[in-house]
């Protein structure tokens, strides 16, 4: 009689027989792929794909495609070749970074965890970094085997990051990400070159992705962000608090860049001349911070979560910028 893989800890036989997972409510409405790939890390994705294409994968008996979603009590049969998938070889997550990030959450609840991500840590493993948050708090959090990201932050940018503890969150958050995200409130504090001009509130410029950047272009993406003057730095620099309305990549560097006040320390869209007098004043990464989340739960309640600004804006103020 087939085995039952009910759970990403439970143990799996090394035979010639085939298994079955059978899906809980947890997981039911993800896309099989999707599913497969989290519970499967070692098989390439091409691979799952095949299998399916030809019927050695089936759900309930049958043959289904890319895409179908899953249902509770839905039973996965999978060829004997998989039928002891192992685990993907853990990632190589430095000390250093755990200990840069053990501290860092600033809520956690029975859906979510939100952490106070430092400049300079990518979000997840890439070529250039053997590890990111995500395979930091997997390591840090072994009781949380769904644990993943819910939305990015550049590698440069500090502030609040949400990881999702459970597919069905996380499902619900890229849902509001996707198709409800005015329901969100999300502000950042960016500190920028130059003194802002009056009277600029709302920045509406489409942003058109070209190469390695992003440009403001009539035939790119809706884009709109609201800024506010939180502090002005004399006439070389301004604080903003800047409200994104959309999620585009790199919108707000672009945008701000746009109306002539890049953000300090930006090597992609910034002045030279203002970083390196930033730099001068000992100030290292781009200036630009996740301040505030505000999040409509399912539940009706709303999720509020703020970080303040980090120790090193204040310490190149206190220089005397």
């Amino acid at each position: 009689m087939p085995g039952v893989f009910q759970h990403p800890a439970a143990e799996v036989r090394s035979d010639s027989q085939a298994r079955t997972i059978v899906i809980d409510g947890e997981h039911a409405g993800r896309r099989i792929e999707k599913f497969l790939r989290s519970r499967l890390k070692t098989v390439p994705a091409g691979e799952l794909f095949r299998l399916m294409r030809k019927g050695h994968l089936r759900v309930n008996g049958k043959k289904v495609q890319e895409g179908y979603r899953l249902a509770e009590n839905d039973k996965i049969t999978l060829p004997a070749l998989l039928a002891a998938p192992g685990q993907a070889p853990e990632p190589d997550v430095p000390e250093y970074l755990v200990r840069r990030l053990r501290n860092t959450v600033v809520h956690e609840d029975q859906d979510v965890l939100v952490i106070d991500k430092p400049a300079g840590i990518a979000v997840h493993q890439g070529t250039d970094n053997p590890a990111g948050v995500i395979e930091v708090f997997r390591q840090l959090r072994p009781e949380l085997p769904d644990l993943e990201l819910t939305h990015r932050l550049d590698r440069d940018t500090s502030g609040l990051l949400v990881l999702a503890k459970t597919p069905s969150m996380l499902r619900y958050l890229h849902e509001l990400l996707r198709d409800r995200e005015d329901e969100i409130e999300r502000h950042y504090l960016a500190l920028v070159a130059g003194h802002w001009k009056q009277g600029i509130e709302s920045i509406h410029a489409p942003l058109l992705r070209r190469a390695d950047k992003v440009v403001v272009d009539p035939h790119g993406q809706r884009a709109e962000t609201r800024v506010e003057v939180r502090q002005r730095v004399g006439q070389r620099a301004t604080i903003l608090d800047v409200q994104l309305m959309t999620g585009r990549k790199h919108q707000i560097r672009v945008h701000l860049q746009s109306q002539g006040h890049p953000i300090a320390c930006d090597d992609r869209y910034g002045f030279a001349k203002f970083n390196r007098r930033v730099e001068h004043l000992g100030g290292r990464g781009l200036f630009l911070h996740a301040t505030k989340l505000v999040i409509p739960k399912p539940d009706g309640q709303e999720l509020v979560v703020e970080a303040p600004m980090p120790l090193r804006w204040k310490q190149l103020l206190k220089a005397g910028l």
